[in-house]
C-alpha cells in the first residue's frame, strides 16, 4: 500500500481537521456546559463521550455504510432533527432542574454514567460531525485504490481526527472548568442553570435550521 499523502498533503489535513473540530458546536458545547456546571471530571468524561460517538462514525464511513446516508438526504435529515430534538430536550431539563443542596452553587450533578451516554448520542446525532466525516474525510483516500486499501486509510485517517478531536475536547473542558470555578457559588446556580439551558436551546435551533437546509 502506498503512503496516503505527502507532507503538504498532510499539513492540510491536520490544519483544516483542527479548524473543523475545534470550531465551536453541539459537541464543544456541550463538553463545555458539563464543565461549566459539573466541573472537569464531567467535562473530561464528556470529551471521552463524544470520541466515542467518533469511534462509531469512523467504522460507518470505512465500512462504507455512509453510502445508505448519502442515496438518502431525507433519512440524514430525520437524524438532524432527532439530534436537534434531544439537545432542545437537555435544554429544558436544565432549566427545569433545581439547584445542588449541598450549597456548592453548582447545579444538581447527574451521574458520571449518564453524562457519557448522553455525550455518546449528542455526537451520533450532531449534523456537523456527520457532514465532517461523509464529506471532508473521503477527500483524502486514495481515489482508484481498492476498497480494502479505502478501508484501511479511513480507519488511519479516522485515529488521526479521534486523536486531535479528543485533545481539543480535553481543552474544552479544562478551559470551562477553570471559568466556571471562579463563578461557582450559591447566588451564581441560577444564573448557571439559565446559561447552559439556553445555550443547549440555542444550539438546539441552529443544528434544526441546518438540518431543514441541507
Amino acid at each position: 500500500m502506498r503512503v496516503i499523502m505527502g507532507i503538504g498533503q498532510l499539513l492540510g489535513f491536520v490544519g483544516a481537521t483542527v479548524v473543523l473540530v475545534g470550531m465551536p458546536g453541539p459537541n464543544n458545547i456541550y463538553i463545555s456546559l458539563r464543565s461549566l456546571t459539573q466541573g472537569r471530571r464531567a467535562g473530561v468524561v464528556s470529551a471521552f463521550a463524544i470520541e466515542t460517538g467518533s469511534v462509531v462514525y469512523i467504522l460507518v464511513t470505512a465500512l462504507g455504510l455512509v453510502a445508505v446516508l448519502e442515496a438518502s438526504p431525507e433519512l440524514f435529515t430525520v437524524i438532524s432533527l432527532a439530534g436537534a430534538a434531544y439537545l432542545a430536550y437537555l435544554g429544558v431539563k436544565t432549566l427545569r432542574s433545581s439547584g445542588s443542596s449541598s450549597g456548592l452553587g453548582t447545579l444538581r450533578a447527574e451521574p458520571l454514567g449518564r453524562v457519557f451516554r448522553a455525550g455518546v448520542l449528542v455526537n451520533l446525532l450532531n449534523p456537523k460531525a456527520a457532514l465532517f466525516f461523509l464529506a471532508f474525510l473521503p477527500q483524502f483516500t486514495t481515489r482508484d485504490a481498492g476498497a480494502g486499501q479505502v478501508r484501511t486509510e479511513m480507519l488511519l485517517l479516522g485515529l488521526a481526527v479521534l486523536v486531535i478531536g479528543l485533545a481539543l475536547d480535553l481543552c474544552y473542558a479544562v478551559g470551562a472548568d477553570a471559568i466556571g470555578r471562579r463563578f461557582r457559588s450559591p447566588r451564581s446556580t441560577t444564573i448557571q442553570r439559565y446559561l447552559a439551558g439556553g445555550s443547549y436551546l440555542a444550539v438546539s435551533l441552529v443544528a434544526a435550521l441546518t438540518a431543514v437546509k441541507l
